[in-house]
Formats: C-alpha cells, sequence, structure tokens
C-alpha cells in the first residue's frame, strides 16, 4: 500500500475522490445515529468503488509513454490490481452498510433493499455489474487457482460489460452526473483502445533478421524494422506478438520481453529465455517471419546522469536490461554513475553474455562487471559485495532476475544498511 508517490498517483487520487466531492452537497454529512452512519457510509462507498473500476480502467490504456508519470508498466500494473481489489472490497461494504442502515425500520425493509422488486431496474444492474465483478476479478485474485495468462487476458473483457452495468446502475440514482459521465468516458475508452484498436493501430511489424543461440534454453531474437523502427531506452520492455504459423504455441499471443538492443538501435535484439508454451516455442522461430511489437514501456534504469554511483545485480533472463545499456556504452553513450555490474547465474556456461560484457567493460574505465557463480560460491553474500564492490552501500541499486533471486537479494541489502528508495527492481509479475 505505498504506491501513492509518483506524480501520476496524485492525480489518480483526485480522480478518486471527485466523484464523492460532487455528491457531499445532496449526500451531506451523517447524523449521530449508527443507522445514519451506515446508510452515508453504504453510499460513500459505492460512489468510490465505482471510481475505482472506472480508473482501474483508464490506468490499462497501455499507451506507450502513459506509464512513466506512475513509475513504469510494471507498478502502474500493480497499481491497476490495487485499484480492482479496493473497488471490489468497497462494493462489499457498499451493499452491506445500506442493509445494515435499513434493520432499524424492519428486518423485510433490509431484504427488500438486497432482494428489491423486478420493477427496480437500476438496483438489478448492480447486482448484475457485482456478478461481472467477481467473474473476471476472481482469477486475478487466485480465488480457482493461478490462471493461464492468455485466458485471463481474454476473460479481462467481461470488465467492459462490468463497467456499462455499473454505470447504468449509478447513473439513475446519482445527483451530479458529470463525474460519472467523465469518468466513464475515460475507463470505456481505455477499454475499447485495448481491446478493438490497439492490435490495428499501436503494433509496429518488424521480420525475425537473425536468431542466436545463446544457450540450450536461450535465444537472442534480432529484429528488423518493416516501417517505422521503434525508438527506446536502456532497461524498456515491448510486448511481442509472432505471426509465424509454424510455432507450436503463442502464434497471435502477446507477451512482454526486455529489449536486450543498444538505445536508439534501428535492428532491435530480445533475450528470450525458454520458461514457458509461449516462449518455448519462439526457441525456434522461423528467420525471415513477421512479430509485432507494442512498446516501449518501462523506465527501470534512470535516463539522466544519477546522484550517485550505481550497482546492478542481474541474473537469469534479467540480464537483458543492463546487456543493453552496456551496448549503449559501447556505442558511445555515457557511462554515469561508474556502474558496476554484478552478474549473477548458477556457473559459467550459463552466463551467456559475460564475454560481451567483459569486452565492453575492458574497453570502457567506468564501467565494471563481475561474475558470481552459484555452484562455487553460494548465494549472493554480503562478503561478496564487500569484496568485489567495498561501496555498495552507497551506491544506487538496481536488480533484475527470477522472483527468488531478487527477493533474496532486496533482504540481504536491506539487512545491510542500504535504504529501501535505493533499491529497484523489476519482476515481470502482471497477474
Amino acid at each position: 500500500m505505498q504506491w501513492p508517490r509518483r506524480g501520476g498517483d496524485l492525480l489518480l487520487w483526485m480522480l478518486v475522490g471527485l466523484p464523492l466531492a460532487a455528491a457531499l452537497p445532496r449526500l451531506g454529512m451523517p447524523e449521530a445515529r449508527v443507522e445514519s452512519a451506515l446508510s452515508w457510509l453504504g453510499h460513500a462507498s459505492g460512489i468510490l468503488a465505482l471510481a475505482l473500476m472506472l480508473l482501474a480502467a483508464a490506468v490499462s490504456l497501455r499507451v506507450p509513454g502513459s506509464d512513466r508519470p506512475f513509475g513504469g508498466l510494471t507498478r502502474l500494473w500493480r497499481v491497476h490490481h490495487w485499484l480492482g481489489y479496493w473497488a471490489f472490497i468497497l462494493v462489499m461494504v457498499h451493499v452491506l452498510a445500506l442493509a445494515l442502515a435499513a434493520l432499524p425500520v424492519s428486518l423485510e425493509a433490509a431484504v427488500a433493499l438486497l432482494v428489491p422488486p423486478p420493477v427496480q431496474v437500476a438496483f438489478w444492474l448492480g447486482w448484475l455489474a457485482w456478478l461481472a465483478l467477481v467473474i473476471f476479478l476472481a482469477p486475478t485474485f487466485g480465488f480457482f487457482g493461478r490462471p493461464h495468462y492468455q485466458r485471463w487476458k481474454r476473460l479481462h473483457l467481461v470488465s467492459a460489460v462490468a463497467l456499462l452495468l455499473a454505470l447504468a446502475h449509478a447513473l439513475p440514482l446519482a445527483g451530479e452526473r458529470w463525474p460519472w459521465i467523465m469518468l466513464g468516458f475515460a475507463g470505456l475508452s481505455a477499454v475499447a483502445w485495448r481491446k478493438l484498436l490497439a492490435e490495428r493501430l499501436g503494433r509496429r511489424s518488424y521480420r525475425v533478421e537473425a536468431v542466436h543461440r545463446l544457450a540450450r534454453d536461450v535465444v537472442e531474437l534480432e529484429l528488423a524494422p518493416e516501417d517505422r523502427p521503434l525508438i527506446h531506452e536502456a532497461g524498456q520492455f515491448v510486448y511481442l506478438t509472432p505471426r509465424d504459423g509454424t510455432l507450436q504455441a503463442g502464434c497471435g499471443e502477446e507477451h512482454p520481453y526486455t529489449l536486450a538492443s543498444a538505445p536508439q538501435a534501428s535492428h532491435l535484439r530480445i533475450g528470450i529465455k525458454d520458461l514457458g508454451d509461449a516462449s518455448h516455442a519462439l526457441q525456434t522461430v522461423a528467420p525471415g517471419s513477421c512479430v509485432e511489437l507494442e512498446g516501449p514501456y518501462g523506465g527501470f534504469l534512470p535516463q539522466h546522469p544519477p546522484r550517485r554511483n550505481v550497482l546492478w545485480l542481474g541474473g537469469g533472463i534479467g540480464i537483458t536490461p543492463f546487456v543493453s545499456a552496456a551496448r549503449g556504452f559501447a556505442q558511445g553513450a555515457a557511462t554515469d554513475g561508474r556502474p558496476h555490474l554484478i552478474y549473477l547465474c548458477d556457473a559459467p556456461e550459463r552466463a551467456y553474455y559475460l564475454e560481451e560484457l567483459s569486452r565492453i567493460a575492458k574497453a570502457q574505465g567506468d564501467f565494471t562487471v563481475t561474475p558470481h557463480y552459484y555452484r562455487h560460491a553460494g548465494a549472493m553474500s554480503e562478503a561478496f559485495l564487500r569484496q568485489h564492490c567495498p561501496d555498495y552501500r552507497e551506491r544506487e541499486v538496481y536488480l533484475c532476475g527470477p522472483p527468488a533471486m531478487s527477493a533474496h537479494l532486496v533482504r540481504l541489502l536491506r539487512d545491510h544498511g542500504v535504504p529501501a528508495a535505493r533499491i529497484h527492481s523489476e519482476v515481470f509479475d502482471f497477474l
């Protein structure tokens, strides 16, 4: 619950409170009676729930650059998840509080509020909106186990139905309708862009020029633009949709991958590890086949000179944002912050980018690369950090890798005096 700390977050908080502020003259303040307080809570929670639902839809727009005010797309998806979660909780508070407020009148009045007569269409639309909300949020919250990524995305189409039903429930009962029209337009427009227009208007076509085998289960795709090249910064990622009909899985499905090419490069490079059906299929994607890219997204690595020297900790396929930055150094980008990269892997044969990175470091006096092999040295330790990067406590730290590795490194750094504000990590876990 610590996400409200960037510029975009302030705007979200203002928009969340806007419908409630507009309703206050009519809603008033609760009287010093329990039923009055419950009635006020029921109405206020319903207003806030719908505002959160609409804003959760609006932040799913995913236009490149729109994620920057929120700290990057991976963090924006966490904000999206947070908004949806609290919308669901407040809907439940809305129903329960209004029912309890009616109890002092009679039990029949409370039941009638929960199960209204058929003629009260607006109330039944509210229940249908709740049902749609449960249907598309249940997999997100793991009520039935972890969902399949593509099925989870398709199920999110139900969110548009939930939004329409919720608006149809609220508008006839609202005094001030303009906040709902404004937020409803933003939320439904974002859904329409993502589900109907983004595939045709938001993607760029590339051709697989080469497939470089880096390890048994890792390839690097080299992509050439078919039309306008995509310009990116180090540490950014794209959604890649292959169009190779011979693939065993994943054709036509989009998945996020970090760019490993030098910033501003016209030919893009993407490292892909075999971690699932789609990434497994891409290990044998045909050179000459087409892919579509949407992005770039993210702001993991700083694009301005850092105030401190930096420490990079990369492991597994999470090494790719640092490879992108290093390739930028080789093309003449400034090595601001005297970056020290510690490359974590199981064994030397798994350090598939080490030779290239070491060569770049040798040519760049202010860039250092240190390998760390788990089979030889065990898990990363403070002693290893202190030996190879004595001033690590004073540096800005960026880490990227498997979730377990990232969690261990964050604990290690925090336990040895690195403030949380100077530890930056990125993990693709959008569900």
